[in-house]
């Protein structure tokens, strides 16, 4: 019973991520807005969801393992497995601007985390700088979306512009439901057959609650990529990993303190990094994420798993 719940909330997932990404895509039409702007607001917003629940909750019941892991392990499957696979599924390009700005940003908010965590906690105050940080990057995106690029041309973009913005809506609160519940019947059947054989918390939260937290993501950006609308695909992914920072770990350590463990310290924050780093080459050759670059991503993905277990 509980692998078909898994099952499950998987296809949930699913259907919530295309739901989203319809309905956020036409209001990007509409509102004269870039598939990526909306990527990096909306359809990351929407995404984060999972984790900003999964880390409240966590912090609250005092396994702060659990909060830190869920993050750090999300932005790392982000990266590595999310984009990998997107750009497995369709090469994923890039302007300057996201180059520039939304990828230097979620730079950004990874180091920022990391100096914030390094005396073991990340207090109150913290989370106020985190979330802080967040308002002024958003505010900045929305006080410079005519300079954004409108990539959407396609009959399809036409064909949303005729939608009722009311059904557009809709769609972005179905899809946000969808992402909900569905990572939630994923995760808490994931996390019981976990802990049947004595998972650590730490491991639980930067691997099966991180990988499962960040299937909204994986459905909105593999979604987005077979549509070619790769704008949504990565800034979706970037968006996500800045909001995961900023606005999860801000809003959590807000509500109670976060304590940060040595080996997050000295392994996991550091494996972050290390990626986050890692992806600007990549998207640096030739403004975007080939299919080999997909695949090796993933790969380094895979050689952290054995590292970590």
């Amino acid at each position: 019973m509980i692998y078909l719940l898994i099952v499950l909330g998987f296809l949930i997932l699913l259907g919530g991520g295309k739901a989203l990404v319809d309905g956020a895509s036409a209001i990007a039409v509409k509102l004269g807005m870039s598939p990526g702007l909306i990527g990096m607001t909306i359809v990351a917003f929407g995404t984060s969801a999972p984790e900003l629940l999964v880390s409240v909750t966590a912090a609250l019941k005092g396994t702060s393992d659990i909060a830190i892991g869920n993050v750090i392990g999300s932005n790392i499957s982000n990266i590595t497995l999310v984009l990998g696979i997107s750009a497995l599924i369709y090469p994923i390009r890039l302007n300057l601007k996201i180059l520039k700005f939304d990828y230097s940003f979620t730079l950004l908010a990874t180091l920022l985390f990391y100096i914030l965590a390094l005396n073991h906690v990340i207090s109150f105050i913290d989370g106020i700088i985190l979330f802080a940080t967040l308002i002024l990057i958003n505010w900045y995106y929305f006080t410079k979306a005519d300079e954004v690029p409108d990539e959407f041309t396609t009959e399809e973009a036409e064909e949303a512009k005729r939608e009722p913005i009311i059904k557009s809506i809709l769609y972005i609160l179905v899809g946000m439901v969808g992402l909900y519940f569905g990572a939630e019947l994923l995760v808490n059947n994931a996390v019981t057959l976990a802990q049947e054989y004595g998972v650590s918390e730490r491991i639980i939260g930067v691997t099966i609650i991180a990988i499962g937290t960040s299937l909204p993501e994986l459905a909105t950006s593999v979604i987005a990529a077979r549509k070619k609308e790769t704008d949504i695909a990565l800034g979706n992914i970037l968006g996500s990993n800045m909001q995961n920072i900023l606005s999860i770990i801000g809003v959590t350590a807000m509500i109670k303190p976060i304590e940060v463990s040595d080996l997050f310290l000295s392994s996991d924050f550091l494996w972050m990094i290390g990626f986050t780093v890692l992806l600007f080459p990549i998207m640096r050759t030739g403004f975007k994420i080939s299919r080999s670059e997909g695949g090796l991503l993933l790969a380094v993905y895979i050689i952290y798993l054995i590292f970590l277990l």
